[in-house]
C-alpha cells in the first residue's frame, strides 16, 4: 500500500498511476470504481470502521433496515448504473406504494401530486392544504409583474413573493427540508431547484413557469419508477461497491484517517495516521489525489497546498438530523394509515419532520417477518436542532408522542434504536454554485488534484455519484496534458511552470 508513483504507471505511462481516494462515503467508492477502469493503481483511505457514510445498513428486531439514506433517484440513472454494475441488478426494488401525507392543520392529508417540489402550476391543486386565503394568494400570480431572479434567489423568498408564504411553509419547506433538511427560505433555488430556477427566469409567471415544465415532462414522459431500493437496504450499495473495487485489485484501507497532503515535484505525499487518529502513521505517494470528504474535513487538508479552497469550504454549513427507527408487533400498527408515511411542514411546531411506513414502502422489509412492523420518524433540520441534544431515550418518546397524535399508534415499540446524523448533509445558500466554481478553480491550478462528494453539486446518491465520475474524468483529462507537455520539450518550454 505504501509507494506508488514510481512503478512506471505514472505520468509517463498509459494509466493514471497511483490514485489515493480519501473518503469511503459513496462519492469515493464511485471515484475508486471509475478509476479502476482507467488503468489506475487506486487505494482508498476511510477515516472510520466503516464504509458508505450516510448509506449505512443495519438491524432491528432481527430485520434488516437502513438506519441512513433509504432510497435513491431512479430518474437519474448514475446510482442505478453503478449499483447494477457492483452486481445488485437483482435486488434493486421500487417502493411498494408511492402515496404519501402531510401532516398539517391537526390532520393528515393526501400530499398533492402534480407540484415541483411543492410548487403548484395552480391554485386547485393545493385545495385542502392550503387555506382560502391561501389559494386565493396563488391566483394573483398571473397578475405581479415580473421577478427578477438574478444569479441566484432563495426558494422560499422567491415563492412566497410570487404564490404567498403558505405555499412555501405548508409545501415547499416540507418537500425541499426532506432533502436537504435546511431552511427554503435560506436556499438556493439554482443548486437545490434547478428547474424551478430556469423556470423563474424564462417566465413571467411562475405558475405559468411550472405548467410549462409540467408539459414538457408529459412529452418526455419517462417509464419506471422516480425512486429504486435495494433489498437488504440501499446501505449495502457502497459495500458492493467497495467489495468490487477491491475484486479489481483496489485497495481499501479503513481506520485509515489522513492528516496532510503535500504536493512534490512529481506528485503527492499523502499524510496516513494510525486507527486512533494520531499524524504518525506514514507517508503514501501518490499521482493525483480524489478528496471525496465532507467540506470541514477537506478543508483541513486543502489548508496547506489550496488555502483559497480551504476558505471557501470553511464557509459550507451543515445541518445535524436524527433518524429514530421503531419496529411494532404488526398487529399493533394496524392504525397506521396506507401510504408511506407522512411529511411535516416546520409552521406546525412539531417534534418530528417526517415519518415513513418503512414496512409499507418495502416490499423486501415487509418479507422478512410478516408479524413486523418497521417505521421510521426523523428530528432536526438547519436551524431547528435542539431536540437533538437530548438522550436517545427521550427522543424515542418524543416521536412516539407526535406518532400517537398523527395516527393513533400507542402501542409500545418492540425495539427502537436512534441514529444520529452529526453535520450531516450540507446546506446550499444563495450562491453556493459560485462557491463551489471557487472551490474549483482553486483547486483546478494544482495538477492531480480533484474533489467531490455533497457538498458540490448535489446530495442525492446519484449526484454524488455523477460528481465522481466527473471528478475522475477530468483527472484522466488533466494527467494526459501533463504527459503531452512532458513528452514534448518544445511544448514544455513555452507553457511556463506558473501558468
Amino acid at each position: 500500500m505504501n509507494g506508488g508513483g514510481d512503478d512506471g504507471d505514472g505520468f509517463g505511462g498509459t494509466g493514471l498511476g497511483h490514485v489515493v481516494v480519501i473518503g469511503g462515503g459513496i462519492a469515493g467508492l464511485a471515484a475508486a470504481h471509475r478509476l479502476l477502469g482507467t488503468g489506475a493503481r487506486v487505494t482508498l483511505h476511510e477515516a472510520s470502521a466503516r464504509l458508505g457514510g450516510k448509506l449505512h445498513a443495519g438491524e432491528i428486531a432481527g430485520v434488516r433496515v437502513d438506519l441512513g439514506a433509504e432510497s435513491m433517484l431512479a430518474r437519474r440513472p448514475e446510482a442505478v448504473a453503478l449499483a447494477r454494475a457492483v452486481g445488485l441488478t437483482d435486488r434493486l426494488q421500487p417502493p411498494a406504494t408511492a402515496g404519501a401525507a402531510l401532516w398539517t392543520r391537526d390532520a393528515l392529508r393526501p400530499l398533492p401530486k402534480g407540484t415541483v417540489m411543492g410548487v403548484p402550476g395552480d391554485a386547485a391543486a393545493l385545495a385542502g392544504i392550503l387555506s382560502e386565503d391561501g389559494l386565493r394568494r396563488i391566483e394573483q400570480d398571473r397578475e405581479l409583474p415580473p421577478t427578477e431572479v438574478g444569479d441566484d434567489v432563495a426558494v422560499g423568498e422567491y415563492v412566497a413573493g410570487r404564490l404567498g408564504r403558505e405555499v412555501v411553509d405548508r409545501m415547499v419547506e416540507p418537500l425541499l427540508g426532506g432533502v436537504y433538511a435546511g431552511d427554503a427560505y435560506r436556499i438556493s433555488m439554482r443548486s437545490a431547484v434547478p428547474q424551478l430556477f430556469e423556470a423563474a427566469r424564462s417566465h413571467t409567471s411562475l405558475t405559468e413557469g411550472v405548467r410549462a415544465l409540467q408539459a414538457r415532462a408529459a412529452q418526455h414522459q419517462q417509464t419506471g419508477p422516480v425512486f429504486m431500493g435495494v433489498d437488504g437496504g440501499v446501505g449495502t450499495l457502497p459495500l458492493a461497491v467497495a467489495d468490487a473495487v477491491r475484486a479489481r485489485g483496489g485497495q481499501i484501507a479503513l481506520n485509515s484517517p489522513v492528516h496532510g497532503l503535500r504536493r512534490t515535484a512529481d506528485g503527492w505525499e499523502v499524510r496516513v495516521g494510525d486507527h486512533e487518529g494520531r499524524g504518525d502513521g506514514h507517508i503514501e505517494r501518490a499521482d493525483a489525489v480524489v478528496l471525496a470528504l465532507p467540506a470541514p474535513a477537506a478543508a483541513r487538508l486543502l489548508d496547506h497546498e489550496v488555502p483559497g479552497a480551504a476558505a471557501e469550504l470553511r464557509a459550507v454549513e451543515y445541518a445535524s438530523m436524527a433518524l429514530i427507527t421503531l419496529a411494532y408487533r404488526r398487529a399493533d400498527a394496524a392504525v397506521l394509515p396506507a401510504g408511506s408515511g407522512f411529511l411535516v411542514p416546520p409552521v406546525d411546531g412539531r417534534t418530528i419532520k417526517a415519518a415513513t411506513f418503512a414496512t409499507q414502502k418495502w416490499g423486501w422489509i415487509a418479507d422478512q417477518d410478516p408479524d413486523l412492523f418497521v417505521l421510521r420518524a426523523s428530528v432536526g433540520r438547519y436551524g431547528d436542532e435542539k431536540d437533538l441534544g437530548r438522550p436517545d431515550g427521550e427522543l424515542v418518546d418524543i416521536a412516539r408522542q407526535d406518532l400517537r397524535t398523527a395516527t393513533g399508534l400507542a402501542a409500545a415499540p418492540v425495539e427502537s434504536a436512534v441514529t444520529r446524523w452529526h453535520e450531516g448533509l450540507p446546506q446550499y445558500p444563495v450562491g453556493h454554485h459560485a462557491r463551489v466554481a471557487r472551490v474549483r478553480e482553486h483547486v483546478a491550478r494544482v495538477p492531480g488534484l480533484v474533489v467531490c462528494g455533497a457538498a458540490y453539486d448535489g446530495v442525492g446518491i446519484p449526484a454524488c455519484v455523477a460528481g465522481a465520475h466527473a471528478a475522475v474524468d477530468q483527472l484522466s483529462g488533466d494527467l494526459s496534458g501533463v504527459r503531452r507537455l512532458t513528452a514534448d520539450p518544445v511544448q514544455s518550454l513555452h507553457g511556463g511552470a506558473g501558468e
